[in-house]
């Protein structure tokens, strides 16, 4: 190639590209999530469900369908029941219009002897509260996605080890908590839940993060996140712009992020028992705070402002006084032992430094002798104080 011939290069924008790929990538999702939509509002699958139960309520024994009343407990008569005749459907349904709230269905279950959920759960997809507590049940059902009505999850003290990706689908959720069970990660789907206000993880221990995905939460309120394993507020707490209340206290917080005032509607922070030292400037800047509960041991820096604003509550908590009268003994026992501990050191070194003071005159005095023209057939033991 001669030197003189010009090579044109083409130069394009980048992100021209790749804002024409999230586009296409946008609208793919959507139109899935659509279909997605449609297959579940089908009408001849809630068709086919319900009539799978009737078949299924017509076989029980009237004991059977007893125990099953056990657990669920129902306000009204609901299309759950095998109904003969077209007349009652449409006085239920009438009934239905002018009640919404007495045709809802709650169900209840706890007590250790439970293992699993009852199978005939399956075909109660119109439930719109679930209380289950104090059982051994370490998984949800792989049909929850069926409960696209249900509004409050609550499934506290049990022995559940993870939450399913089809908790993405109940888009109705309004409060969820899964608090003291055996948690150690949330599934990214659950910022699915739009509509979701509020969220109860509390004291599951392994639990030290959550998703960035959970950011989509713009309606959650209330987070509770205390007694786990964090060392740090997530970031997708500072992305929930509607929270009011944050819980994390217990946890292993060392300290706080300089953009917490992004929680412009933040009422109330608890932040007892942590390893806090210092609380940033930021919180002053939030202006509907009003109240704060930390750890008074260890923290030594507040800004003035958070302690003479009237309108908050500061509050300090500090450990039990008796606690901390046996804290500083045993300060006071460590202290001495260092104290001894550099005298026993001091001593060491003074004795060592006599022994080379020693050490030196001798072979200073050796070294004499050899230029002597006589040695001396007889030496007298010499002894040697070096005063310090």
């Amino acid at each position: 190639m001669s030197p003189e011939r010009k090579v044109d290069v083409p130069v394009y924008d980048l992100s021209l590209i790749r804002r024409i790929w999230e586009v296409r990538a946008k609208k793919h999702k959507q139109k899935q999530k659509k279909e997605q939509e449609r297959v579940e509002k089908s009408a001849l699958a809630k068709i086919d469900r319900q009539w799978q139960y009737r078949i299924y309520c017509k076989k029980m024994k009237s004991k059977e369908l007893n125990q099953l009343h056990h657990y669920l407990e129902r306000s009204a008569l609901t299309d759950i029941q095998p109904c003969t005749e077209c007349t009652d459907d449409q006085q239920q349904s009438q009934q239905d219009q002018k009640d919404p709230d007495q045709n809802k269905l709650v169900f209840q279950l706890d007590g250790d002897r439970w293992l699993d959920f009852p199978k005939e759960l399956q075909w109660m997809t119109y439930l719109q509260e679930w209380y289950v507590r104090g059982t051994k049940i370490r998984q949800l059902p792989d049909y929850l996605a069926l409960f696209a009505q249900l509004t409050i999850l609550e499934i506290p003290k049990n022995a559940i080890r993870e939450l399913p990706p089809e908790i993405g689908k109940l888009t109705e959720l309004r409060k969820l908590n899964a608090s003291y069970n055996h948690l150690s990660r949330i599934p990214p789907e659950l910022g699915d839940c739009e509509n979701l206000e509020k969220l109860e993880l509390t004291g599951n221990r392994n639990l030290s993060e959550l998703p960035f995905e959970l950011s989509s939460l713009k309606q959650l309120v209330h987070l509770d996140i205390a007694e786990n394993r964090f060392v740090s507020i997530p970031i997708c707490a500072l992305r929930m712009t509607s929270l009011q209340v944050l819980d994390m206290s217990n946890n292993q917080l060392s300290d706080l992020p300089e953009d917490m005032d992004r929680l412009e509607q933040l009422v109330t922070l608890f932040l007892h028992k942590n390893n806090l030292s210092y609380l940033p400037h930021c919180l002053t800047k939030i202006t509907t705070l009003k109240m704060i509960v930390v750890s008074g041991d260890e923290l030594n820096c507040i800004p003035t402002k958070l302690c003479r604003n009237p309108d908050i509550k500061f509050i300090r908590l500090y450990d039990n006084p008796a606690g901390e009268e046996q804290r500083k003994k045993r300060e006071e026992e460590q202290k001495k032992k260092k104290e001894e501990e550099k005298r026993r050191r001091w001593r060491e070194q003074k004795e060592e430094v006599k022994d080379s003071r020693e050490k030196e005159f001798m072979e200073a005095y050796i070294s004499s002798l050899e230029n002597r023209e006589t040695v001396p057939c007889a030496t007298t033991k010499v002894s040697i104080s070096c005063l310090l």
